[in-house]
């Protein structure tokens, strides 16, 4: 790939050509005037769950909040789409913001709430990066590119893939392709160790205060010359997801690069970062030895699907021990057994309950099959905020592991906990995931009370979708559904499948 060096300011950049294809870069200002919750409430998918009023509520309250947080792109800050604010300081986060639209998905047809990521590739410097916190207000960003805590984590593939899913857009796909195959090739250059493994910080991989370092690196801002586990996972997801939509996209013959890094990382990861004792992974120190530090960052593995096939059940059986990652209120960001572990307000990244880390757990069991054990996992993460919702009236950024309580006081937080009563209700609790390029949605029925969801958008279909109540989880569900276009849906329960057509 040819490159020249620039000037920029005092900075000097290797130039990707790739960046020349990013079309996010100075595209005109979107000037459309934001919805108002109160306009457009009648719109929104319709949950239906008997008994459970509580969660119905919460979940139209998290709408609200999200509608409120609803911001103009602003031009003089270099902003292109309308977005949505990460409700936390004055900048717009990578992070938060690639897990806001996993749940925003859902209103698209309201507001596109992915657009608010194409503020981030209309900030992608010429050699790729984009920093993880743009300032919302003025021209700037929150750090140097040659920051430790720049950037990451690199998550924006799986959130443009989660919404191809969702809405079966190619036109989006093709635009979002390039700056993140950009982006993609930064971090191979500028954050990776000759082994092929990753490197990140506390504050560049989300989890700010987890005590992943040894004791003499700061675990906010240093890398401690470690090989982080969700860094190169991560990695490897998004090399293996840019492979999928190449595919899609007819462009198969620009990804050879990312095929082999993915044989690359996979080989490294599981010969070096692999506790056949612990079935576990974990970092992996500057002398070669592993961390023993136990978070729900070495899931993402199992998400990007690089967890060879006989270590998954002990992998996943952490889960579900108690003295480990089966808390009161699951799950934990640190392992129960480790000293550091904060059980009652979770410490921030010391035990508590996320968003970010419990929607990438269950997409990864989901994956796996783990269908029961994701609807545990899922059920307890909504029972959680929609008890602390009755209490106060709002979401918080985090949950106590073991109270029924908040962590971090950071309330009305829409913001990533969205995810909770929106995407974790509709798919993990009623068990509802789209395909919508297929038209095909599967349906793993998990609950006897009556549920579904009205007005669900399926690409260009809208669908409603109700199950009637049952006594036992063995029993046939009696599915009703009324499409404005042709579906199918594979409905899956305790001891039984059957295909409707609609």
């Amino acid at each position: 790939m040819a490159r020249h060096f620039q000037v920029n300011g005092n900075a000097f950049y290797a130039y990707n050509p790739i960046v020349a294809k990013n079309t996010f870069i100075n595209q005109p200002v979107q000037t459309d005037e934001l919805p108002l919750y109160e306009d457009i409430k009648d719109q929104l998918p319709i949950p239906v769950w008997r008994g459970h009023y509580d969660a119905i509520s919460c979940y139209y309250k998290t709408w609200q909040i999200a509608f409120s947080n609803l911001r103009k792109a602003n031009p003089d800050a270099g902003f292109v789409s309308n977005f949505i604010d990460t409700a936390f300081n004055d900048y717009l986060f990578m992070w938060d913001s690639s897990f806001i639209v996993m749940f925003g998905k859902y209103a698209s047809r309201i507001f596109d709430f992915q657009r608010t990521l194409d503020n981030m590739y209309s900030h992608q410097h010429r050699d790729g990066f984009i920093c993880r916190e743009i300032c919302e207000e003025r021209s700037g960003e929150q750090f140097s590119r040659d920051d430790p805590a720049s950037t990451g984590p690199n998550v924006m593939p799986w959130a443009e893939w989660e919404y191809f899913l969702s809405t079966a857009d190619t036109n989006r796909l093709s635009r979002v392709f390039d700056p993140l195959c950009a982006y993609h090739k930064w971090l191979q250059l500028n954050r990776s160790w000759p082994d092929g493994s990753y490197w990140t910080t506390g504050l560049g991989c989300g989890m700010d205060n987890s005590p992943r370092t040894p004791s003499q690196y700061d675990c906010s801002v240093s890398h401690g010359f470690m090989s982080w586990i969700d860094a190169c996972a991560q990695q490897y997801l998004s090399a293996k997801i840019l492979v999928e939509m190449s595919r899609v996209l007819g462009r198969e013959d620009e990804v050879d690069w990312l095929k082999e890094e993915m044989e690359l990382i996979y080989n490294t990861v599981n010969n070096t970062m692999w506790s056949e004792k612990d079935q576990f992974y974990y970092d992996k120190l500057r002398d070669g030895t592993l961390s023993g530090v136990k978070t729900a960052a070495s899931y993402w593995a199992l998400l990007a699907d690089m967890v060879p096939q006989e270590r998954i059940d002990g992998f996943v059986a952490h889960l579900d021990n108690e003295n480990e990652f089966k808390t009161r209120n699951r799950v934990p960001s640190l392992s129960k057994d480790h000293p550091g572990y904060k059980g009652d307000d979770g410490g921030y990244w010391c035990g508590a309950v996320w968003a970010p880390t419990n929607y990438m757990i269950l997409c990864s069991l989901k994956n796996h099959g783990y269908f029961k054990l994701a609807y545990d996992i899922g059920r307890s993460y909504v029972d959680i905020a929609v008890s602390v919702y009755n209490k106060y009236g709002t979401l918080y950024e985090n949950y106590s592991p073991e109270l029924d309580s908040y962590g971090s006081d950071h309330g009305n937080f829409v913001g990533w906990t969205g995810l909770a009563p929106i995407s974790v209700m509709f798919e993990y609790v009623f068990g509802i995931k789209p395909d919508a390029q297929k038209k095909h949605i599967t349906w793993h029925v998990n609950l006897t009370e009556e549920h579904g969801i009205k007005q669900y958008p399926l690409g260009d279909a809208t669908v409603d979708l109700i199950c009637s109540a049952r006594e036992n989880t063995t029993d046939e569900p009696v599915i009703t559904v009324t499409s404005d276009k042709p579906i199918t849906i594979d409905v899956i329960w305790d001891g039984g499948s059957k295909t409707i057509t609609a």
